[in-house]
């Protein structure tokens, strides 16, 4: 069904296809210096100190469990309500995954249920700051919470922070991800990973020349893997990063006149926090089905964006006793939030919903 108004839509500017058409005018399309450039860009604006770019954020997650040294039968503490990519790396690493319930009010990990789940064998805490909501994890305990940010693209709230490119995101390179690291040591760890676990600065130092005087200029004592991005990539993503300031503002403009028009009708309520990137405008309905229905009705698009992982077959394919988790299941939607949604487009989502869905319940 092609809809009026989708409920994504790529950031994509004239900017980004002319940043494209020059690095295919260089020599360097793969990783190059456009990566090393969007790095240090990355790090400026967000004040980051060790950011490392990859073709992913499921990369940078990948990456940043290794780093952890999570392996078979530890205890990860993680949310059930994110995308898949964040828990699937643990799977494959035969990690034991405990999910925590969710907070009523921004629908990421609950740090009391978090508290209730730690344990000797927690080997770490995975958090999510779920559609652009800033959430903050803390503990005591000498254990490293991984924070994936793959939906709020510049916050830095965790030991190891992730953030996503992929096409629907803030803004995008194609499919892009960055890993921010704790320190300088892991830093150097996960740049060696990212390529096969060869030192690519130590192979630039020697113009690239794999042999001289007939030594070899590099050796492989790492096993690494293939996460580097392109210079395409990075390309697109520093067209992006210019914009950022003002994609967010349009975001926050949308969010706002849904949550002053909207929130606090019978039936429903927005999600949000004290801190909101807003990349999703997420509801609580008491009927998600006729919600829907209403939208679709007016050319609008709406969906879940985010299944709860423990009911995945590959996750055990049962819901667990959350009590929040359990309760707002079949409560929660979103709804067009994104830079091609007009205020005129808002307006008209709002009128859709008071009209048809609040007017018949």
């Amino acid at each position: 069904m092609e809809y009026k108004i989708p409920l994504f839509w790529p950031y994509i500017t004239h900017k980004t296809k002319q940043a494209v058409n020059d690095v295919l005018d260089t020599r360097w399309v793969g990783q190059g210096p456009k990566v090393d450039e969007f790095e240090k860009a990355m790090g400026d604006k967000f004040n980051i100190r060790y950011p490392l770019m990859t073709n992913s954020g499921t990369s940078a997650l990948e990456l940043a469990y290794d780093l952890i040294g999570i392996k078979k039968g530890d205890e990860v503490i993680t949310t059930p309500l994110t995308c898949s990519a964040t828990n699937i790396p643990l799977l494959r690493r035969g990690a034991k995954l405990i999910f925590a319930d969710i907070d009523d009010s921004t629908l990421c990990i609950s740090q009391n249920s978090v508290d209730k789940l730690i344990t000797d064998k927690t080997k770490a805490i995975v958090n999510v700051n779920l559609g652009g909501i800033k959430n903050i994890i803390t503990t005591s305990k000498n254990i490293p919470i991984v924070t994936d940010s793959a939906q709020a693209i510049g916050y830095t709230n965790g030991d190891y922070v992730i953030y996503s490119f992929q096409a629907i995101k803030h803004f995008t390179t194609g499919d892009g991800g960055m890993l921010c690291l704790p320190n300088g040591e892991r830093y150097k760890e996960a740049k060696l990973k990212r390529w096969f676990g060869i030192d690519r600065d130590k192979k630039r130092s020697y113009d690239w020349q794999a042999y001289k005087e007939r030594e070899m200029t590099f050796d492989i004592e790492h096993l690494g893997y293939k996460y580097q991005p392109t210079d395409i990539s990075a390309a697109m993503g520093l067209a992006g990063l210019k914009d950022y300031d003002e994609i967010i503002e349009h975001r926050r403009t949308i969010f706002n006149i849904y949550k002053s028009k909207l929130d606090g009708l019978e039936g429903i309520r927005i999600v949000d926090g004290e801190e909101n990137l807003c990349w999703l405008a997420t509801f609580l309905v008491d009927d998600r089905d006729q919600f829907s229905k209403v939208l679709s009705d007016a050319g609008i698009e709406t969906n879940l964006v985010q299944v709860r992982n423990d009911i995945y077959n590959i996750f055990g394919g049962k819901r667990q006793d959350l009590p929040f988790m359990n309760r707002i299941e079949h409560q929660y939607i979103s709804i067009p939030i994104h830079h091609k949604v007009s205020f005129d487009d808002a307006l008209y989502i709002v009128n859709a919903i008071k009209k048809g869905y609040h007017h018949e319940n």
